[in-house]
């Protein structure tokens, strides 16, 4: 039978739940354990889809098209698996479906309420998980802080949850922050005492404790939390923070959370854990290693979660690559006012991300620009690539009014373009083209050099594509066309013959990044530019023994 582990979290927002959860999960897999994991939403929209990513972070998507939350890519990077959409849920969704139900006449003129309507529906979407993936361990995390009122009906199926299918088949995790008084010089437990003490009002008594914080946690704070939290002193784990991410599971398992949760739940072991995989990232990530500097241009890099998954795959080519990449963090729109371009003119690489809306657009085309005229390794991803194509429209062939549809409807050179099937579209959410499409790649292209298959499967998230009408021109001043669809209908990816490394993807390859596999795009990208930083260095180390001569 299914056993389900049920994460919440306490006394502050962004406690790391997602990344808990993530680790939890590769514990299990370590063992040999079948595990999906899946994210309760509480807000009311239906998916992230349509919020500002300064609302919400990034919007991972998944192999099937689903819009789901940015811990979705913690969990795919953690635990090596492909999700789908029944691994995010939210109030929006709950609400819409028993609505539905409701309207279809399916209650029998009963009176629709929280419990048992809302609750039960809840319950049956935790339970579709292991019916879809197989997954004979399900890790459920609930979004927010226990006592916010929106996340009251979720967390009322999870206590339903262990009446219904027994304790021996549910555990409860709670992850919570520890304060540091600064005056004292203590941790405080205070805290996590009342968020325990707010679940167990709710009917929710935690097995584990996940004590974060930023200092070490000693054995009589755990004794502590122990004592007035009703757990077991072995159940409290403490979670320092750690500059390595992917250090978590390490940390984790040295706690014996991973034996502790196996011997609690009943489960047998597969296989004996090997961690020197983990054990050799994380000392990677340790160890000194050249600096290659990345420009990341982008529309909302005041919040770097905007870019969760760019910055991670970024992080695992320069481990691939054994350099260190030092993140540039350029906004758009301040190019656009001639500023932010030390940082452009510095770095030994460029990438332009995804992005919606014709805010900073101008920018990124400048940016695209710079890395074509300097020879600037450039990696362009979905809107990266558009504008790399509407600079080299603009530029190469002289047709100065050159744009996408979406930032100029009226441009007489569409280079991009809406798909004919997106017209007369109404509804924003869910009506992209989203999900994993093939990719046939052109022999001998950089990409097809780069991924060495012919033909690959990419996720995307986009209305917009690139416009054939304009195919055969760009092909004849150096654009090569590097992707196609199988049918050659649609542009995948396109390069430039005659640049070091500069090319686009309409799709989004960042969400297909693993810490021990990079994704190709990313790796060949990396290694372009840490060869610029290898050739700078030594052309400025002559310069420098001259100074000191």
């Amino acid at each position: 039978m299914t056993v389900y582990i049920f994460v919440t979290g306490g006394v502050v927002s962004s406690v790391g739940k997602g990344v808990t959860a993530a680790a939890i999960g590769t514990l299990l897999k370590a063992r040999g354990l079948h595990v999906s994991i899946q994210k309760l939403d509480p807000y009311i929209n239906v998916d992230p889809g349509t919020m500002s990513p300064y609302q919400h972070g990034e919007v991972f998507v998944l192999d099937d098209g689903a819009e789901t939350d940015l811990d979705l890519g913690h969990y795919e990077r953690f635990i090596d698996t492909s999700l789908s959409r029944v691994c995010n849920v939210t109030t929006g969704q709950i609400y819409s479906s028993v609505i539905a139900q409701e309207r279809r006449g399916d209650f029998l003129g009963g009176t629709i309420q929280v419990i048992p309507h809302i609750t039960n529906e809840i319950k049956r979407r935790i339970q579709q998980v292991p019916k879809e993936t197989g997954a004979s361990v399900v890790i459920v995390e609930v979004g927010g802080t226990v006592g916010d009122i929106e996340s009251l009906p979720f967390l009322e199926a999870l206590r339903q949850m262990r009446t219904d299918i027994g304790q021996q088949h549910t555990l409860y995790v709670h992850a919570t922050w520890l304060p540091h008084i600064g005056a004292t010089g203590e941790l405080k437990t205070k805290p996590t005492q009342h968020s325990v003490r707010e679940l167990r009002s709710i009917g929710i008594q935690p097995d584990v404790i996940i004590a974060r914080s930023d200092y070490q946690v000693t054995e009589d704070l755990r004794a502590k939390i122990a004592l007035f939290c009703d757990v077991a002193v072995r159940a409290v784990i403490p979670l320092t923070t750690t500059s390595v991410l992917y250090e978590v599971p390490l940390i984790l398992e040295r706690e014996g959370l991973g034996d502790y949760l196996m011997n609690r739940l009943g489960l047998e072991a597969r296989q004996r854990p090997d961690w020197s995989e983990w054990e050799q990232l994380v000392a990677a990530e340790r160890a000194p290693r050249p600096k290659v500097r990345i420009a990341l241009v982008g529309k909302y890099v005041e919040l770097q979660d905007a870019y969760m998954s760019v910055r991670e795959a970024v992080r695992h080519a320069a481990l691939a690559a054994g350099v260190e990449a030092e993140i540039l963090w350029v906004h758009s729109a301040e190019l656009e006012k001639d500023k932010g371009w030390d940082a452009l003119r510095s770095a030994h690489g460029i990438i332009v991300p995804g992005g919606f809306g014709s805010r900073g657009i101008e920018g990124k085309i400048a940016a695209a620009r710079y890395a074509r005229e300097h020879q600037v390794p450039y990696l362009g991803l979905c809107l990266g690539m558009q504008v790399m194509v509407i600079e080299f429209a603009r530029h190469v062939l002289g047709a100065e009014d050159a744009n996408s549809t979406e930032f100029d409807r009226n441009t007489p050179h569409p280079v991009i373009d809406l798909l004919p099937e997106q017209r007369g579209i109404g509804d924003l959410g869910g009506t992209m083209r989203l999900g994993l499409y093939p990719c046939q790649l052109t022999p001998g292209s950089r990409a097809a050099e780069a991924y060495g298959v012919p033909q690959v499967q990419e996720r995307h998230r986009h209305r917009f594509e690139f416009n054939n009408t304009y195919r055969e021109i760009l092909g004849e001043h150096g654009m090569v066309f590097s992707g196609l669809s199988p049918d050659g209908r649609l542009v995948e990816i396109a390069e430039l013959a005659d640049h070091p490394f500069m090319l686009g993807s309409q799709f989004h390859p960042e969400f297909l990044s693993r810490p021990n596999r990079p994704h190709p795009l990313f790796r060949s990208f990396m290694q372009a530019a840490a060869e610029r930083a290898r050739a700078h260095d030594s052309e400025a180390r002559p310069q420098e023994q001259e100074a000191v001569e």
